[in-house]
């Protein structure tokens, strides 16, 4: 086992995320378009606060994942490193007449993650703000702070100008945060069953296969692909899920294979061997 595996599970350890696509939404009528293409409430949204949501096809399949923080005069958009074009390309597709501009600011910002048990009492340790609730968000000087994490582990994730990740790396490790890799991050994440956009959720994903319910909002309105979800709210149920599945062995089962487990048919996403359980942990979609 990692030093960073091991700080991940037991105290605390930084991810550098800076390759996550970072996109700021401005403009008049920025929350309008975000609240009719994204499948959680954006116009009910506060300075401060966040959400996770998906952005559907108007066949209510998975496009694309992201976090959304509001601030006084924009959004700020955090998703997965191969699709923040295909995130941008997908919301001017319905911008229409909005008066919306976005801005790619990836290259020009850092993202670093600070996650584990002690993450908390490490950042104020540090000084920095710590926030209570998932997804809000705090300044902390030209930094932000948000509650989000990469591996599903307590966590939280520092947004800053690309100057200043130096600075960050060097306090987090003087507060005794350890490096964790991809790797690292991977191996915890599966352990903790969190999915991702593009591994185990598709394009071909209905939200509620994901059971990432916390995606979702029942009482915003008309928004992109709701007709499928609320179908599949009046019908209560799914033909499959998205689980966390334990094997025995070290064997690890190729993205795609189908096997039973209690029972049920299960296709296979993604894999680990666990060193802390000693067997195989893996995400399925498994039969209803």
């Amino acid at each position: 086992m990692s030093a960073g595996y091991d700080a991940l599970r037991s105290s605390a350890a930084w991810l550098d995320l800076s390759a996550r696509g970072r996109i700021l939404a401005k403009g008049r009528d920025r929350a309008r378009l975000l609240h009719n293409i994204t499948s959680n409430e954006v116009k009910k949204m506060t300075p401060g606060t966040g959400n996770y949501a998906f952005l559907l096809s108007p066949q209510g399949r998975i496009q694309a994942d992201l976090y959304l923080f509001c601030f006084a005069d924009h959004f700020l958009m955090d998703t997965e490193p191969e699709y923040r074009e295909k995130v941008q390309q997908h919301i001017l597709k319905y911008k229409v007449a909005d008066q919306v501009e976005l801005e790619n600011i990836t290259e020009s910002t850092a993202a670093i993650g600070i996650e584990g048990p002690n993450a908390a009492s490490m950042l104020m340790a540090l000084g920095a703000p710590v926030p209570e609730s998932s997804y809000a968000h705090l300044s902390w000087g030209e930094l932000t702070v948000a509650a989000i994490s990469e591996t599903g582990q307590p966590g939280f994730r520092i947004y800053s100008p690309i100057e200043a990740r130096p600075s960050i790396i060097s306090q987090l490790e003087g507060a005794g945060a350890t490096l964790a890799d991809a790797d690292d991050a991977r191996l915890v994440r599966m352990e903790n069953g969190k999915p991702v956009y593009g591994i185990d959720i598709r394009d071909t994903s209905l939200p509620q296969e994901t059971q990432q319910m916390h995606a979702l909002s029942f009482s915003k309105g008309c928004y992109l692909g709701q007709e499928i979800v609320e179908r599949i709210r009046a019908m209560g149920r799914v033909h499959r899920k998205l689980e966390r599945v334990e094997l025995e062995g070290r064997e690890l089962p190729d993205p795609g294979t189908k096997l039973t487990v209690d029972g049920r048919e299960a296709e296979i996403t993604s894999s680990v061997y666990s060193p802390h359980l000693g067997k195989v942990v893996a995400l399925a979609y498994v039969r209803v």
